[in-house]
């Protein structure tokens, strides 16, 4: 059975057309989450994404901006209520110590008692270093350190089941350091917070983010066999695939895939 990535949303921090960037990879009726958003907007997304929470066992969070960690809390708010009546198997979170930390003074601070004790027991944490392995719904993974320049951010390079591979870049540029992560990807997954044509008004460069065409350019020299952007601004969405595959194909002669909020890329 092939491997489906499925994206529950695609948008920058401050989107009100589409929901914030997070993804799910499916492996048979096993879920891998990346990131869970800014809200409780993740369970509709996962509802309407036909996503059963428990079938999502491990969860990957990239770094602790509202718009990536605070569904996480959603999350494990569900997966502890469903596991005390033995409905969920248990959720495994994968993130480096800083989120770790967040996640667990905002579960002290806004979950019950009862929830609170779950942690530990069926929500566990792993906390990743730079270059660690991890096995997460069948796929073989290391997370790195992305290098940012605004706060922690781990991404990782996944092995699927058919031996292709995917990598994760978080939501800021490539850096050259993470080059024997991000080379050669069969799936690279990139941010493109705006066109290049739209550099002017949207300042990316400023917010230490990438354009279409930068991202493309990336993925060229790397050799990445196909291309996905995410982390959008949500000014043009009916147009944004054509847009920002247009942009792309100026430098990136490979599949370039814009999705939208709910669209599954079968890998």
């Amino acid at each position: 059975m092939a491997t489906s990535l499925i994206f529950l949303g695609t948008g920058n921090a401050l989107v009100t057309k589409c929901y914030n960037t997070c993804f799910a990879l499916q492996n048979g009726d096993e879920f891998f989450l990346t990131d869970a958003g800014g809200g409780n907007g993740i369970l509709a997304q996962l509802e309407k994404a036909r996503i059963p929470l428990p079938q999502i066992r491990s969860l990957f969070v990239t770094h602790g901006h509202t718009d990536h960690i605070l569904g996480v809390i959603w999350v494990i708010r569900l997966a502890a209520s469903l596991f005390t009546r033995g409905k969920h198997p248990g959720l495994t979170i994968y993130c480096h110590d800083e989120c770790e930390k967040k996640l667990r003074a905002f579960c002290q601070m806004t979950l019950t008692a009862k929830l609170q004790a779950v942690l530990d027991n069926g929500v566990r944490f792993v906390c990743l270093q730079d270059g660690d392995s991890f096995q997460a719904a069948g796929f073989a993974c290391t997370a790195f350190d992305i290098h940012s320049t605004k706060t922690k951010q781990f991404g990782y390079r996944a092995v699927l089941p058919d031996g292709q591979t995917l990598v994760c870049l978080g939501d800021e540029p490539y850096n050259p350091a993470c080059q024997r992560y991000a080379q050669q990807a069969d799936w690279l997954l990139s941010e493109a917070f705006c066109l290049f044509s739209e550099r002017e008004q949207f300042k990316p460069y400023e917010k230490h983010h990438s354009t279409a065409r930068d991202a493309a350019c990336t993925a060229a020299q790397l050799g990445a066999k196909n291309l996905v952007l995410y982390h959008t601004q949500d000014n043009c969405l009916p147009e944004r695939k054509r847009l920002y595959t247009a942009e792309a194909r100026q430098c990136f002669s490979g599949p370039v895939y814009v999705p939208d909020d709910l669209q599954t890329i079968v890998l």
